[in-house]
């Protein structure tokens, strides 16, 4: 087995790539018997991909990329916008949107429930991504 075992899907641009992406990251982490929180796992990847299909060009299709990690995993989603995502890039650390609002907390769940996000650029647009720690349950915490 490799050190990072990863899974990589080719998704549709269309709201179909939603429950694909869902489907492959709750598949990837119960197969592997991965230490992350799956049900975190699927919020996350539907807020990116969700994201990518919403609000890039339909310049080719979607990416997700799931890779176990020896702490967790770690989930990316490529896409043919080379520009940084909006709402990450342009937020002031302390500007929260209006919770009553139905767009524009994505990018606020993933940087409040993820151990780490980012976005980089890539040959073909960007992937933006996050990683989720590990929790294995541990009988001296209940």
């Amino acid at each position: 087995m490799p050190d990072n075992p990863a899974w990589r899907i080719t998704l549709p641009h269309s709201a179909a790539a939603v429950p694909l992406a869902r489907a492959l990251v709750r598949t990837a982490l119960t197969d592997a018997d991965a230490p992350a929180d799956g049900d975190t796992a699927e919020l996350l990847t539907a807020e990116l991909v969700a994201n990518a299909v919403e609000h890039t060009p339909a310049r080719g299709p979607i990416e997700l990329v799931v890779e176990l990690l020896a702490n967790g995993c770690q989930v990316e989603v490529h896409d043919g916008d080379p520009g940084p995502p909006g709402e990450l890039s342009s937020w002031p650390d302390h500007a929260r949107p209006d919770p009553w609002q139905e767009h524009g907390r994505g990018l606020l769940l993933i940087r409040t429930l993820s151990a780490a996000c980012g976005h980089r650029r890539t040959p073909h647009g960007k992937a933006v991504w996050f990683t989720l720690p590990s929790r294995r349950f541990h009988p001296a915490d209940a």
